[in-house]
């Protein structure tokens, strides 16, 4: 089980449309709700192939559609998909554990950017992330990014104690074909010096390992 599932376990199936309506309700205080989209629109332009992994209510995925972007969302949880489809049918929405993104219809090395928000790194199945990692690398074309922002402490987590450390997560990245790009410690682009945030950029080299074979450990 993910620790994202141990985190929303008792919640219910109304937890999805209760995610999406404290965004909703930052939106209309004025507060800018769209940071991850405008930072990819930074590095990308429309209309880019771009990978929204664990997309929850598919908040970013549906910007960047906005914005021109030809997006694709993947998460396993049902409840948070299921809001994403009612807010926009058109868009393709795959129910899938991104450790096994090799076994679901997306076409490998053909996205120009992965982006994962939303804690996805620190909440996925204890032992699956180098998997992960592998898989998302394996869904970028040669020279494509890899964009995850994600907490480092507990004030930062939905969980009472961080599970990756970005030396950690860079080490995994490089096992992947990842080379690390640039890091910030926000959304909106402020550089990174300390702190329990980090958003961080890798980019694909033209031998990364992609997807695993079949018997590879995880």
């Amino acid at each position: 089980m993910s620790r994202w599932a141990q985190a929303v376990s008792g919640q219910g199936p109304g937890r999805g449309q209760a995610y999406a309506a404290r965004f909703e309700a930052m939106a209309a205080a004025g507060l800018d709700v769209h940071g991850e989209a405008s930072l990819v629109a930074g590095l990308v332009e429309a209309p880019a192939r771009v990978l929204d992994a664990g997309c929850g209510t598919g908040r970013v995925a549906i910007r960047l559609a906005e914005l021109g972007y030809e997006v694709v969302g993947v998460d396993l949880d049902i409840a948070m998909l299921d809001v994403a489809r009612r807010a926009a049918p058109a868009l393709t929405w795959l129910v899938a554990d991104l450790a096994e993104l090799d076994t679901i219809v997306v076409e490998a090395a053909t996205f120009d950017l992965v982006v994962t928000a939303g804690n996805v790194i620190p909440l996925l199945a204890a032992g699956t992330e180098s998997r992960v990692l592998r898989a998302l690398a394996g869904q970028l074309r040669p020279g494509g990014l890899l964009l995850a922002g994600f907490g480092l402490d507990a004030a930062h987590l939905p969980i009472p104690d961080a599970t990756v450390s970005l030396a950690t997560y860079d080490a995994l990245c490089a096992d992947a074909g990842l080379d690390l790009e640039q890091r910030w410690s926000t959304w909106d682009g402020h550089p990174y010096a300390e702190g329990g945030y980090a958003v961080s950029l890798h980019r694909r080299g033209a031998g990364g390992r992609g997807h695993l074979p079949p018997d590879a450990p995880p």
